[in-house]
């Protein structure tokens, strides 16, 4: 009986012993922290608009305290990164809003999944931009 209880537990410490070899550093995918833009949508009034990746240094960081920060517009599309913009948002309805912007009182809508996050702007066809974390 001695020698089951010995082997059973030496089976169950092998059993739940972790090989490091195969781990595999599981990216941040919270929405707080830094995107940068890689791609705009601007529909030409057809529905055939698509992503098109574009070259741009222009980012967004969501703080942990609800502030929304940008080194380019918040209230447009724009590949720009000169015009700093801030703001605030919220994680529960995927929004934030800028008083930089014109209509300061406008929420902007935005969706997170994973390592891209989209924010949409209000345009009469669809006009977004794509960011990837950081």
């Amino acid at each position: 009986m001695k020698k089951i209880v010995i082997l059973c537990s030496l089976i169950g410490m092998f059993s739940s012993c972790k090989n490091d070899d195969n781990d595999v550093e599981t990216p941040n995918t919270d929405l707080i922290g830094n995107w940068k833009l890689i791609e705009t949508l601007i529909d030409p009034g057809d529905g055939s608009g698509a992503f098109i990746s574009v070259e741009s240094n222009k980012t967004i960081t969501f703080h942990e305290d609800g502030k929304i920060t940008s080194n380019g517009s918040l209230c447009n599309v724009s590949i720009e990164a000169n015009t700093p913009t801030s703001g605030t948002y919220s994680k529960t309805d995927s929004t934030f809003n800028s008083q930089d912007c014109n209509n300061n009182e406008h929420n902007y809508n935005f969706k997170h999944e994973g390592l891209t996050l989209i924010v949409e702007f209000p345009c009469f066809e669809p006009c977004k931009e794509k960011y990837t974390k950081q």
